[in-house]
């Protein structure tokens, strides 16, 4: 089938039995829910669908956590972020800025940098002599399709899906090489197992002009401004994140069905984010934009972004952090 952006993505098939829990494993999750983020008005009220909590810091997390909350911290050696690299051009200096700030933030998690083969062995370097850790990973191509991408280099994202064989880690944070980390984050890695984590994303920009969404002016971020029309266009659609950062768990079985789906998968405009939006349809959970403000916020939906709140930010698509 054709999974399209323009109408409700399809339920993950056969998802992994770790995606199952049961009644028990329900009842735990609900009592760790009730101290994730809170973010008074990064969310919709109405979309709030993540649990609470409010530390600024990961060492707040765990002064505030209780034996009804978290059961244990997460061992160090199994957590990291990751981030993605292609290419001879400057995104490395992108990735540098991230590892920077993280070291700034006082993370306590390494930062894993996937490479394409084409990343020359001066910029490997640089990684290196950053505290990276280099890994080379082979390209992922979709299937051939004439769709014309939202942005020309979206294609070579596919390749993004190859961090799910990091198993050496329970967990992993990814993020863009265009993100720059303000404060630390490292309290998301203690988010409930079992769900993929990520900003929802603004239907407003240009790049969403394709989209039914964009052209009837609904966007997700206001979701009563404007009516849905069902009987026109279906269901409303999905909730929908940014895929620049998310919160994940590395596993191979998750791994083998994304290659398989994306097998017989046609591409669509937004090339992995479309994809990983329908792939983990059921069990993403949005967290609140404090943890990757995309600029274009600031100006669609300010009442919506709390500044003094912020740790990452997100200068993507034409606007460079050399800007700001």
């Amino acid at each position: 089938p054709h999974f399209s952006i323009n109408r409700p993505l399809p339920y993950l098939q056969n998802p992994p039995q770790s995606h199952q829990p049961n009644q028990q494993s329900k009842q735990k999750e609900k009592k760790r829910y009730q101290i994730f983020l809170h973010s008074s008005n990064t969310v919709p009220t109405s979309l709030q669908m993540a649990p609470q909590i409010t530390p600024t810091s990961a060492g707040a997390l765990a002064a505030k956590t209780t034996t009804a909350t978290l059961a244990k911290q997460p061992s160090i050696s199994k957590c990291a972020y990751v981030t993605f690299l292609a290419g001879n051009g400057d995104y490395v200096k992108g990735v540098v800025g991230l590892a920077k700030g993280l070291r700034k933030a006082k993370s306590k998690y390494p930062l894993v940098v996937a490479i394409l083969p084409d990343v020359p062995q001066e910029h490997r370097r640089i990684l290196v002599s950053q505290g990276c850790i280099v890994r080379e990973i082979e390209p992922v191509s979709p299937p051939d399709n004439q769709t014309e991408f939202a942005m020309a280099y979206y294609v070579i994202n596919y390749s993004k899906l190859r961090i799910w064989k990091f198993v050496e880690y329970s967990r992993m944070i990814y993020l863009d090489g265009d993100i720059q980390v303000f404060e630390n984050i490292d309290h998301l890695f203690d988010l409930p197992d079992g769900h993929f984590y990520a900003v929802m994303d603004c239907f407003c920009e240009k790049t969403w002009s394709h989209t039914p969404q964009h052209k009837i002016g609904y966007c997700q971020q206001r979701p009563d401004e404007v009516d849905w029309p069902v009987e026109k266009l279906g269901p409303k659609p999905a909730l929908y994140f940014n895929a620049g950062m998310f919160v994940y768990e590395p596993s191979l079985t998750i791994y083998d069905q994304l290659m398989k789906k994306l097998k017989v998968t046609p591409p669509t405009p937004f090339a992995e984010q479309d994809f990983l939006n329908m792939f983990f349809r059921d069990v993403y959970r949005p967290i609140p934009n404090v943890y990757n403000l995309v600029l274009a916020m600031l100006w669609r939906h300010p009442e919506n972004v709390q500044l003094e709140k912020v740790k990452v930010v997100h200068y993507c698509a034409a606007v460079s952090r050399s800007s700001y």
